[in-house]
């Protein structure tokens, strides 16, 4: 699994466990639907630091708290 999806998986699994659609993600956090939209369709695959920092807040957990998860224990190398 590479970051992106590493990071896209947790973005839902958080909203999954929180009841919240990607359209109230998008509210809460002050990022435009169309934004999330494609980075959890895929059609976009990295966030920048600062969005996924909104996403964060939206959610009200810490950075720390989202990379928390086994999602980001065994990533892929990414350079190679």
């Amino acid at each position: 699994m590479t970051i992106g999806e590493a990071v896209k998986a947790r973005v839902l699994e958080l909203c999954r466990e929180k009841g919240l659609s990607i359209n109230r993600l998008s509210i809460v956090s002050g990022i435009t639907q169309s934004t999330v939209n494609n980075f959890v369709s895929g059609r976009n695959h990295s966030i920048t630091l600062s969005t996924l920092k909104k996403l964060c807040d939206g959610m009200e957990i810490t950075i720390p708290e989202f990379f928390s998860s086994e999602l980001f224990r065994d990533l892929e190398q990414e350079v190679k």
